[in-house]
């Protein structure tokens, strides 16, 4: 069964290769879904789900949006593209929530990015 949940976040960034007015000082209101898989476990504050959704919360605040929100993100990394930005993230709450099957992070309404477990950028 897959579980997911949603979170957003602001933050700024300059893209410093980019040809066109993403190389400027611009932000975003990003907007991140978790996905985890697994079966349901049969005892203990979680029986009957795949996890406690506010383990899923904790996890996702603790080690994403504590340091993502309201940050310029050239701070913690070169080039942040969307793609650079799910990478980050994956690579934190993959060590959280081992159950991490996909995430998905908009940058706009309209433009995504989706990182899946297996994909050769995971380190799951």
């Amino acid at each position: 069964m897959q579980i997911r949940k949603s979170f957003s976040f602001e933050a700024a960034h300059v893209l410093p290769h980019h040809p066109g007015k993403c190389a400027r000082l611009h932000g975003h209101s990003y907007r991140l879904e978790v996905a985890l898989e697994g079966p349901l476990q049969p005892a203990g504050p979680a029986a009957g789900m795949v996890q406690d959704f506010d383990v899923i919360a904790a996890a996702v605040r603790g080690t994403v949006l504590a340091e993502l929100d309201h940050r310029s993100l050239n701070d913690l990394m070169e080039n942040p593209t969307a793609e650079q930005i799910a990478l980050w993230i994956w690579n934190r709450l993959a060590l959280e929530l081992p159950q991490l099957v996909e995430l998905v992070l908009w940058e706009t309404r309209t433009s995504r990015v989706v990182l899946r477990a297996g994909d050769p950028l995971t380190r799951a």
